[in-house]
């Protein structure tokens, strides 16, 4: 019997104008947690105060959500947004729907 894995690829931000972050985990409630708690203050999201989860993908296979991951970093400003807007037109956010 083979276990059921789960990758995420999310995408951070703080209002629509804010940049935006791209990141991929095994554990996305952990993950964003540690982004709102600022656990590393050097970090880019803790330096942006990027806080909101406003997209996320799910994976069953690592390898799908790396390559994921890649692409949507390679991605310019606005196709991400759009990408955003498709699934969550005024930015809520995800991680509270998730607790």
């Amino acid at each position: 019997m083979s276990k059921i894995h789960n990758y995420y690829v999310y995408i951070m931000a703080n209002t629509n104008e804010s940049p935006t972050y791209v990141g991929m985990t095994s554990s996305l409630l952990k993950r964003i947690a540690e982004h709102k708690a600022k656990k590393d203050p050097k970090c880019f999201t803790a330096q942006y105060n990027i806080f909101k989860l406003a997209y996320y993908e799910n994976f069953q296979y690592v390898w799908d959500a790396i390559v994921r991951e890649k692409e949507l970093k390679h991605w310019n400003r606005q196709w991400k947004i759009e990408l955003i807007e498709k699934q969550n037109p005024t930015w809520r956010d995800f991680y509270y729907d998730m607790l």
